[in-house]
Formats: structure tokens, sequence, C-alpha cells
């Protein structure tokens, strides 16, 4: 080996270390890995930078941000509603995840598919008080083997397919990948939902100090308008949206009247309904009852982009102390409207406009985004650690969902590539107004995207020094002294082995012609030893950054570089020892 090939071995061998070590977080480390490597000279100067401009970092930061945006529209808590109103376990919940994302995968790319099930994952994770590393890096490993199932379902099959019509004179068609793809899905996720225990409970690993804010009791009201879901129905229809975590506490009718509120009292247009819980379960009650939260109004005046809800304390000075918001009149005065309000170990039964406020209550106030902050300080209340709270805030129910659908149909029909298809998905976002612009780059985690931007030059330098033939030559070597089951198995591992160094499809272009001339130099058809670089490249479960399904789940799922293992490590077992006789098959290699 040369010098050159020595040093590239080296700086990734002392990266990966670093990275299981976990010491230092993981765009400190790659981008140390990448300085390394321009020291050493295994990347040049005008090379060091080219991973910023890559695909996979384009496609990794638009599915994070679409991803987000089909999160906050609310659409996937109703899909929940209908259609797994019952799964209530973690392992039901895992199954029902990894099911459909394996499924999904085998029609539309297995990021997309991975994309628009994040949200339930969330939810699911909420519902269950788990942690969403539960289920997560799960859902990643079933969208890679749903991938192998067909031949639009991954980019190494589209790849391995061209390379053998011209090895061979023959294409791959769309099922050829069906029979040991499906195989592999269906063992895998029995695996997955048997299995998935073995993954730490993890949370968040750039979480910030309003995480720690657990703040249950808001009060707030909402009325029941012309369109709304419940309009005609029982208490007990709308409680079914809280899932225990809001209840209603009473029930202003017309006149005065305050109404019990049974589970089949019936509720009217007009009716006020008073209800307290955690914000989340209130947001999602009136998101999908459609009720009013803004006393009849149109909500502050402004643009949608520019109005936010703030969460706020009332301090020992504040000029609100002794006041209600009726008689203050904030709307009117301030262009404010007061949504909910919590006070410790009080549970508060008056309408939310008349309740006299006191030190310490925390209150939500809907404003302008601008003028907020000079109102708090007239008020002498201080604002909390800033959280996503989207009580009264606008939605736009399947918008994102449209979107997300546009962008698979339109990489399924190969009308654009994968990067184009999402990153116009992410602006259309944006320009909806799925996602308010102050939170686009917040959605798309910087850390994670820096850390696939340094690797890919440094992964790239494996093959730009010649490393990755002198691994070539080696397993040629090895290969000729095993049996032919040995030979296939080699293939396989070795393409699982080089792909988080290479991206999947560029594993496939380098591996491939190794492969064909491997089986041609002991007299094998080259077919199972292709769907074997195929697998091997599609099937990287030990790293967030052999595939970007596993780069998508590692900051919302807090992973740490050494968990992917955890599971990742039994599963490429599974593959191995289910891959090898299903080839044989299959493909017979004489």
């Amino acid at each position: 080996m040369s010098l050159d090939q020595i040093l590239s071995i080296g700086v990734i061998s002392l990266m990966m270390a670093a990275f299981i070590w976990g010491r230092f977080r993981y765009d400190l480390v790659a981008a140390g890995a990448l300085l390394a490597a321009i020291a050493v000279g295994v990347v040049p100067y005008d090379a060091a930078f080219d991973g910023f401009s890559d695909d996979i970092v384009i496609i990794v930061g638009s599915a994070l941000l679409v991803s987000a945006g089909v999160a906050r529209s609310g659409i996937m808590e109703l899909a929940i509603k209908r259609y797994a109103p019952n799964v209530s376990s973690v392992r039901a919940q895992v199954a029902l995840l990894v099911i459909t994302v394996t499924v999904l995968s085998a029609f539309v790319k297995n990021i997309g598919a991975l994309a628009i099930m994040i949200p339930i994952a969330l939810q699911f994770a909420r519902r269950s008080d788990a942690s969403p590393s539960v289920f997560l890096m799960p859902m990643a490993f079933g969208s890679l083997l749903g991938g192998l199932m067909t031949q639009i379902g991954t980019s190494p099959n589209i790849v391995v397919s061209r390379l053998r019509e011209e090895i061979t004179g023959t294409a791959f068609t769309m099922f050829d990948f069906t029979p040991v793809g499906a195989a592999l899905a269906l063992v895998g996720s029995i695996f997955l939902v048997l299995f998935y225990g073995l993954l730490p409970q993890r949370t968040r690993e750039n979480a910030s100090m309003h995480e720690a804010i657990d703040i249950k009791n808001y009060v707030t009201e909402a009325k029941i308008v012309e369109g709304s879901m419940v309009l005609g129905k029982p208490v007990a229809d709308l409680m079914k949206l809280a899932e225990g975590e809001a209840v209603v506490t009473s029930i202003l009718r017309s006149g005065g009247v305050r109404i019990t509120p049974l589970p089949d009292a019936v509720l009217r247009q007009g009716d006020v309904v008073l209800m307290e819980g955690d914000p989340q379960a209130l947001d999602r009650l009136v998101a999908q009852a459609k009720l009013s939260v803004t006393g009849g109004r149109d909500g502050v005046r402004g643009q949608a982009s520019e109005i936010e809800v703030v969460e706020a304390v009332i301090g020992e000075n504040s000029m609100l102390i002794g006041w209600s918001a009726q008689r203050l009149d904030l709307y009117d005065r301030f262009n404010v409207n007061l949504l909910a309000v919590s006070r410790k170990g009080e549970r508060l039964t008056e309408r939310l406009g008349t309740i006299t406020l006191k030190p310490g209550d925390v209150i939500l106030l809907q404003g302008n985004r601008q003028a907020l902050p000079e109102i708090l300080r007239d008020f002498g209340v201080l604002p909390l650690a800033e959280r996503k709270i989207l009580l009264g805030s606008v939605r736009r129910g399947i918008v994102p969902v449209l979107i997300l659908i546009a962008a698979m149909g339109a990489t399924a029909t190969g009308l654009l590539p994968v990067a184009v298809a999402f990153f116009a998905a992410a602006v259309a976002m944006v320009l909806f107004n799925v996602i308010p612009i102050r939170e686009v780059y917040a959605s798309v985690d910087g850390p994670i995207l820096v850390m696939l931007a340094t690797l890919i030059p440094v992964s790239d330098s494996l093959r730009r020094t010649g490393a990755t033939d002198v691994m070539a030559g080696w397993l040629a070597e090895m290969g000729a002294a095993l049996p032919p089951y040995g030979a296939l198995a080699l293939i396989l591992v070795a393409a699982m082995a080089v792909t988080p160094f290479l991206n999947n499809a560029a594993t496939v272009l380098v591996m491939a012609p190794i492969a064909a001339g491997f089986a041609a130099s002991l007299h094998y058809h080259p077919e199972a030893f292709l769907m074997a670089v195929a697998i091997g490249a599609g099937c990287d479960f030990l790293t967030p950054i052999g595939h970007q399904c596993n780069t998508l789940v590692m900051g919302p799922g807090g992973y740490r570089f050494s968990d992917y293992p955890r599971l990742g490590l039994p599963l490429s077992a599974i593959v191995i020892i289910v891959s090898v006789p299903m080839l044989m098959l299959v493909w017979p290699l004489k």
C-alpha cells in the first residue's frame, strides 16, 4: 500500500474510533476528520468542501423540513385516530410503524416513506410516554429493508440493473429483486419488532432547557362554531381527541348558563367549553375538533406568518396582577389574545377572560411577533424558554401532505431527481406558511448537515487514493480459497463494509465490477454476486452516515454513533444468513 492509502485508512479509522467513543459531538468529530485529511494530503484543498453541495445534504435537510411541516399540520394525529385508534402498546406501535414504512419503501423512495411516518412516530412517543428513539431507528432500518424489494425502491438496485445490462446485455427487471428482498424485509421486520428493546432510551442530544419545563394544567376556553366537528355531538366525542391528557371542566351556554360536562351532554353552536390539560393535548382538541380559541374574532391583527404564541410567567411587579384580560381589554388595546392560563396547585373554573391574574401564573399570549417583546416588557412578565406552542396558530391541514405526495410522485416517475423534488417541497412548505420562516433553520438540524458535508470528502479519499482497488485485490485472493456460499457472503460483507464510507450508489459502482470479475474468475454466473452488492450497499445498519435514512433519524431520536450497532449488528448478521441461501436458490451460481 502507498503512504496516501495508509493515511486515508488511518484518518477514517481514527474518526470511527472517535465516533464510537462519543466524547465529542458528531459534527465536531467529522469536521476534525476533514481537517486531518486535508493536513495529511489525502483530501485536496479544492475538494475539501464539495460535500456541502452534495445531493445527500440537500435531501436530508429538505426531508427534515418537510417532515416538520407534516408534523406541524396535525394531519398525522387525525390519521392515527381514524386508522389506528386502539394501538396503545409500544410493541404494537413499533410493528405498525415498521411494517408501514417497509411496505411504502418498496414503491416510493425510502427517505420519502420515512419522512411521512416520522410525525406519527413522534405522536406515538408522546401518547405512550416513550422515547422517540424506540421508534425511529427501527423505522429507518425498515425503510432500508423495504427498498430492497423492487428495482425503484433504492438507488443501488437501479444502478446494479444498469451494470448488469452492460455486463450481460440484460438488465434486472422491476420485480427481479422481490423474492430475496421480500424475504429479507419479512425476517428483518420481525426482528425489529421483537428486539427494538436493544436500543437505549435517548433524548435529543441538542435538547435545550425549555424541554425541562413541564406545565400540565393550562386552562383555556374554546367556542363551538359552525363547522366544528363536535357540533351536535356529546362531550365524550370531544374527550376522545384528548386521549386522557385534557379534560372539559365546564360548558357555558348563552345566557350565562353553566352546564356540567357529563359525557352525554350534547354540544351546541355558541357553547363555550372550558378545558384543562397539557398544551399539546389542548392543541389537538382545538385543531381536530375545529374549535375557536379567539372568542369569535379572527385572531390578532396582522399577517399569519407574523403571529406567534409565547409562554410567559407573571412576575411580582407585573401590571397584570389583580386584573383580568377582560378588564384590561387586551385584544382591543394591545392586539393580544390570552389563550390559556396555568396556576400551580389550583384548578381554575372561571371563564378565561375573567380570571384575575396572580404572581406566578403562566400565560399563553398570541400576538404580533415584532410587537410581543415590547408588550411583555410593558406587562412586566418574563417569557419562558421558547418552545413550540401551536394553540391558536394557523393550520394548513392537508397542504403539507399534498406537497410531500407531489415530491414523492415526481421522484417515482423520474420527473425530478430526489434532491430537486425534496428541495422544492421544502420551499413549498415555507411559501404556503406550513413552517413559519423563523422556524426553518431550527427544523433542518444543522449539526447533522455539517457532519454529512464534512464526511463526504473524507470518505471519498478511499477511492481517490486507490485504497478501494487494493481492497478489491485482497477480496479476490481470499475468495479463491472459499466455497461458493463463502465467496458470495464475502462480496455481501464487503459491500456492507464499504457503504458507510461511500454513498450507496457509489458503493455499487465500485463493487459491482469487482463482483462480476470475481464471479467470472471462479466460473460463476454474475447475477447472484451483483445482487449481493446491491443488498450490501442498501443495508448499512451500523452507522448513521451510510444512508440518508439513518442520518434523518439521528437528531430527532437523540442517537449516538454507537447506538446503531446495538440494533444494526444482529440485523446485519440476519441479512447475511438469509441472503446467501436465498440468492443461491433464486440465482444459481452455475
